[in-house]
């Protein structure tokens, strides 16, 4: 769409709002953007991938390789390489240049999920079936697992309290496995969370953990980033999405870090659980969407911590939602059906922008004709004329200029296969 023709105050609006857009093919579990925001991935009940190229809502690749149904799917920086992490116990590392099988790692336990290295498309963490998170590197060509160490305690006297409490109520120290492991903006650190509530940071070079803290007594489920990775979020079984500042992670002493909580988000009334979580494109909003009976997702504002907006799901749960990285726009997965469900704004178009005479009017008005507008001019008088209020300058129709607030690095464009087979995308508009 041509950005003349939409109105500034239109395109002012942070959250979405509308149910424009819905995408299927097969039954889609897990959904994901690159960074650029041009391909959507959506990993498939059947453990197919489909990439969709966001801006024809074509398909771009089909990727077979899994047998179970997708786990999680991650996005390499530059687009090119994309992970996939299925039930079948196997991550798989897809070239999208062709859609080959650049790595393929299997491991002895089912996968929570996995995440490449945001500047390292070699290297990626691996949250297991009770195992520690395994730190995978295969830069040499050979793949070298790294089991992270997973401390249960945070220090002497947490410990000391931890131990009392189970002998005064006579239970057994249960054991804590890792439910969720994602690494920091620029991949120096790791942020675990495990299923007693504890967060581990664990350095990504010496694979040491160098900071835990109990933030709550239940599962944390998602643990997520803003872009800017100035803040983070931690969804927990005990029905809270908080909200916390990512402390100086450069020239501080990971003894020093603070983790209070900014914002607690929930829902009071309904004490509803959080199937997912995820940041708006600048980080000013948080959305959730509902688990069970109540299809929702809730929208929050960062700075307040105030609810502003609650978008009614059509007739289904949604799993997995994703806010694209540049536009006012989110697609959420529905349980029961499989369909990607896109939300976004419904912009009007300002035809005035093309000619500042033009004016939109409401209904058919009588014409009135100047005495001169139809007067027979001379062709040569005309051409003449017209000539003369042609700008000698050079026009430029090779350089693509950035739009403001888009995504400013080089991304990787998937070439065309006109070989591959025609797919059955079922596609339709809301407006």
């Amino acid at each position: 769409m041509n950005l003349l023709l939409l109105d500034p105050f239109a395109l002012s609006q942070e959250y979405p709002e509308n149910l424009t857009h819905t995408l299927q093919y097969g039954h889609s579990t897990c959904v994901k953007f690159n960074r650029k925001g041009d391909y959507l991935a959506s990993g498939l009940i059947d453990g197919t991938v489909i990439v969709f190229d966001f801006d024809t809502y074509g398909i771009a690749r089909v990727l077979r390789g899994h047998t179970r149904p997708i786990q999680s799917l991650s996005w390499s920086r530059d687009g090119r390489y994309l992970l996939s992490s299925s039930r079948d116990w196997k991550c798989i590392l897809w070239d999208l240049k062709d859609g080959s099988r650049e790595k393929t790692i299997k491991f002895d336990t089912p996968i929570w999920n996995a995440e490449l290295h945001p500047h390292n498309n070699q290297v990626f963490v691996a949250s297991l079936f009770d195992e520690p998170a395994t730190l995978v590197d295969f830069a040499d060509g050979s793949i070298r697992k790294h089991i992270l160490s997973h401390p249960r305690k945070a220090s002497e006297n947490n410990a000391e309290d931890e131990d009392e409490a189970e002998r005064q109520t006579h239970r057994p120290k249960e054991k804590q496995s890792t439910l969720v492991a994602t690494f920091t903006r620029y991949g120096q650190y790791i942020f675990t969370g495990t299923s007693k509530g504890w967060l581990n940071i664990i350095d990504t070079e010496t694979l040491q953990t160098v900071r835990s803290e109990k933030i709550t007594t239940s599962n944390i489920k998602h643990i997520c980033f803003s872009l800017s990775g100035k803040q983070f979020v931690v969804n927990s079984s005990d029905r809270t999405i908080r909200l916390y500042n990512t402390p100086d992670l450069n020239y501080v002493d990971p003894v020093d870090w603070e983790f209070e909580v900014v914002h607690r988000f929930q829902d009071v009334v309904n004490r509803l659980q959080w199937n997912s979580v995820a940041f708006s494109s600048n980080g000013d909003y948080i959305m959730a969407p509902t688990y069970q009976d109540a299809h929702d997702i809730y929208i929050w504002e960062v700075t307040v911590g105030s609810l502003v907006k609650i978008i009614e799901a059509p007739r289904e749960e949604m799993i997995d939602v994703q806010w694209h990285p540049n536009k006012t726009l989110l697609a959420a997965t529905g349980l029961d059906s499989g369909t990607i469900y896109i939300w976004g704004t419904i912009t009007p178009q300002r035809w005035s922008a093309l000619a500042p005479d033009f004016v939109e009017v409401e209904e058919n008005i009588e014409y009135e004709e100047r005495e001169d507008e139809f007067d027979i001019i001379p062709d040569d008088v005309e051409k003449k004329r017209k000539l003369e209020e042609e700008d000698d300058g050079e026009v430029d129709v090779v350089t693509i200029e950035k739009i403001r607030g888009e995504y400013g690095e080089e991304s990787y464009v998937i070439p065309v296969i006109l070989e591959q087979e025609d797919e059955n995308v079922y596609y339709s508009d809301s407006d």
